[in-house]
């Protein structure tokens, strides 16, 4: 039986290096030696590799470089020890939902959601702080990023650094830069080969930002840099201009094929600009032009119309289509001369023969996707309150656009690492509601300490202070979604029968069945597993502590879900639980992994509990291979372990592990 220690690559989350070189040694096995340091690349043949004879590490490059990216990189390649903590009590709908709401440093979340999420998230939407120098406090600890949360968020004491990232520390960008680096990267591993990335800034970081997603997702993926008209008042109190704009930068995981996107449903508007003068039995069409500019051979030629007047294409111009194309158009009544057959002729598109949606814009108005005044009245209204406790929220109508384009199908994930209000999740379900499809959400929010004495978090604080709870902006991201699966099931439960509706800015659809409406909450904390920490003054006493390495107050689900993240498991997985031999046995994913995680496993109830996991995974048929994980403490004796051991993998189930 294999034992799981702290360093054992069970307890760690995804080793992205060793995933890098594996890739590498695939491809170009020629470009890794040794070195003293262990595996390197030789710089030399990866040059020739790529047909540079020439150029020397000292030579410039195009690119995004700031002080400090190496060690942001290198941050992204450091695997978490951190694990998270399951918490059904602030939970809705625990045994049922697939959608999750992570309290924790998005950085260590990430990561720790490799192995589970890789190539799995259609689409990701984020909306960083906009490093105004009074939003930013995600000041990265490289030495220990779970200690430096802990801090950060005020479980520990020991004087981490929580202040604004202010233009006064002259590390105003590269900071910003140092912080959404190691995070773009460990997001770009989530997203499915045809995934994309919206992220919302303004002018403050755009061009770092759009230089930074063009290097990590390719230059060639970039898709577009969207205009969202966030106000339409003038503020008087801009020094120079007014600023009514955010962008929204759009890029893609994969390459730009046809259905990578989605597309915008066709409007009542667009609909109403194609009639049917003629009355054509195929139905409403549009005149589009027969002609374009400039001269082609063999594109300037006579086309008589119905009424005998011979038409050619304007001066400097020529038909679109070849005579005889042009000639099967006219055959098949196609073409347009005008009500008295002496206009020019233009070609009949019809209605029928569009697709169902519409390429997005790249301007976005406040009239089609909402305002900040939009969000702010719409947070008031769900949180019953004069006042948002959030400044510039998005509505739930841009959010809804951006599912469209990019999450139009069931089944699909959607993830924000930067939740603050919570808005994503809340749009997900009503936009669930409005296409009666499932799509997932996963949302991480760091538990921010909310300060009452800051006039801009009043309102915030206040609103904690009302609900009993902890002042951090996380407790404000669970009651939005709480309150937003409220509302969705009374206005459900009060049109049931009749015409259910639920409304988004853009869209009003009637409403058969509820979504998931629920969310499981984690947290993130250290890992259940103890790392061996020697005391040279009382080594004994040491040893002793460590005979359970399983820290002293964590439960077993702690534990269960602990196996989930480091053994790749989604953790909405289904979990069933069963008596053995007196002893609590959990089946995951249809019995892809069993665990037993008593803290007492007597010799005498060895041979019924391994007879009851064998026959319990033959009832469940697991497609692939089961993991037995047990409590290395929780054996009377090494006889007790070495029989179960026995019992389990002389019935095929080889792969048996202890904590």
């Amino acid at each position: 039986m294999q034992k799981i220690e702290a360093t054992s690559p069970e307890a760690q989350s995804a080793d992205l290096v060793s995933a890098n070189i594996e890739q590498l040694k695939k491809l170009f096995p020629e470009l890794l030696t040794e070195s003293a340091n262990g595996v390197a690349v030789n710089v030399d043949v990866l040059k020739a590799l790529v047909g540079d004879q020439t150029a020397t590490d000292a030579d410039e490059k195009y690119g995004l470089n700031w002080h400090g990216k190496r060690r942001a990189r290198q941050l992204a390649l450091t695997p978490s020890t951190g694990t998270l903590r399951p918490c059904p009590d602030e939970s809705v709908d625990w045994d049922t939902t697939q959608n999750l709401m992570i309290e924790g440093d998005n950085l260590e979340v990430l990561k720790l959601l490799q192995k589970s999420y890789a190539s799995k998230v259609k689409l990701i939407y984020i909306d960083p702080p906009y490093n105004t120098g009074k939003d930013f406090v995600y000041p990265d600890n490289f030495q220990d990023n779970i200690k430096n949360y802990l801090e950060l968020t005020g479980q520990t004491e020991g004087g981490a650094k929580i202040s604004s990232n202010t233009e006064a520390s002259g590390r105003f960008h590269t900071d910003w830069l140092n912080m959404m680096y190691p995070r773009l990267k460990l997001a770009r591993n989530l997203l499915s080969p045809n995934g994309a990335i919206f992220v919302s800034c303004d002018d403050n970081e755009a061009p770092n930002l759009r230089a930074l997603i063009e290097e990590i997702f390719g230059i060639e993926n970039f898709v577009a840099q969207i205009v969202w008209e966030k106000m339409y008042t003038t503020k008087n109190d801009s020094s120079l201009i007014s600023a009514s704009h955010d962008y929204v930068i759009v890029a893609l995981n994969g390459s730009k094929l046809d259905g990578a996107m989605g597309a915008l449903p066709r409007t009542k508007e667009m609909d109403d600009r194609y009639s049917n003068p003629d009355n054509d039995p195929r139905g409403p069409w549009k005149a589009i032009p027969l002609y374009a500019a400039g001269e082609r051979k063999n594109g300037r030629y006579p086309v008589v119309g119905r009424t005998g007047i011979v038409f050619l294409p304007p001066a400097n111009s020529h038909w679109r289509y070849a005579e005889e194309d042009l000639k099967k158009l006219g055959d098949g009544n196609r073409l347009w001369f005008g009500r008295d057959g002496d206009a020019q002729p233009n070609l009949k598109r019809f209605l029928s023969e569009l697709d169902a949606g519409v390429k997005a814009k790249t301007l976005w108005t406040h009239k089609e996707v909402g305002s900040n005044d939009t969000a702010s009245r719409e947070l008031k209204s769900l949180m019953e309150v004069s006042e948002s406790p959030f400044s510039f929220p998005k509505p739930t109508s841009l959010i809804s656009r951006i599912l469209e384009l990019g999450a139009p199908g069931s089944d699909e994930i959607v993830l924000d690492f930067f939740a603050g209000s919570g808005t994503t999740g809340h749009a997900t379900l009503l936009k669930n509601s409005a296409d009666q499809i499932r799509r997932r959400y996963i949302l991480v929010q760091l538990p921010e300490p909310l300060d009452p004495n800051n006039k801009e978090q009043k309102a915030a604080v206040d609103y904690c202070d009302t609900m009993k709870r902890p002042r951090n902006i996380a407790e404000l991201t669970k009651e939005r979604l709480r309150r937003a699966a409220s509302k969705i099931r009374a206005t459900h439960a009060s049109t049931t029968g009749a015409t259910a509706q639920l409304s988004l800015e853009d869209s009003i659809r009637p409403v058969a069945t509820l979504p998931d409406l629920g969310f499981r909450v984690f947290k993130l904390d250290q890992s259940n597993i103890r790392a061996w920490n020697p005391k040279p003054d009382d080594l004994a006493q040491a040893v002793l502590e460590y005979q359970d390495n399983l820290l002293p107050d964590r439960t077993e689900s702690d534990i269960l879900y602990e196996l989930l993240l480091k053994l790749g498991l989604d953790l909405c997985v289904p979990i069933a639980t069963r008596q053995m031999a007196g002893l609590a046995v959990h089946a995951v994913g249809g019995g892809v992994l069993m665990a037993c995680l008593a803290p007492a496993i007597a010799s005498t109830e060895v041979d019924a509990l391994a007879t009851g996991i064998v026959a319990w995974r033959k009832e469940l048929a697991p497609a692939g291979d089961t993991t037995c994980v047990f409590r290395d403490s929780a054996f009377a004796d090494d006889i007790a372990k070495t029989n179960l051991s026995a019992i389990l993998e002389q019935h095929g189930i080889q792969n048996v592990r202890s904590l």
